[in-house]
């Protein structure tokens, strides 16, 4: 099943959230804070402007995007829990080095 949002709407997984304190205490799941970071799945056809012309989204799929605790409506899909949320509720797009990637990759 797939998921196609209209005009500025972002589909975005939300990465899984942290199961341990930088000081190494487990945190329990009830405890966990909701992740505030996911990969982009699918993106928008674009903003409509006044004109009635669509700017282009400066979000891409497979984006891995930074946006506010509460942006947002959750759904459910396929079994997999996704966040619908609008351009602007996104706060930044995480670019990582080349580095970064092979490492994540290998792991």
């Amino acid at each position: 099943m797939s998921i196609r949002p209209l005009y500025d709407r972002v589909v975005v997984k939300r990465l899984p959230a942290e199961t341990t304190s930088k000081g190494g205490i487990v945190i329990p799941d009830k405890a966990a804070e909701k992740p505030m970071q996911g990969e982009v799945i699918a993106v928008g056809t674009g903003a409509p402007l006044d004109n009635g012309e669509l700017r282009p989204l400066s979000i891409k799929k497979g984006d891995r995007v930074v946006f506010g605790q509460y942006a947002g409506t959750e759904i459910d899909l396929g079994g997999e829990t996704y966040l619908i949320i609008k351009e602007s509720d996104i706060l930044a797009i995480v670019e990582r080095a080349s580095g970064e990637e092979a490492e994540e990759r290998a792991a």
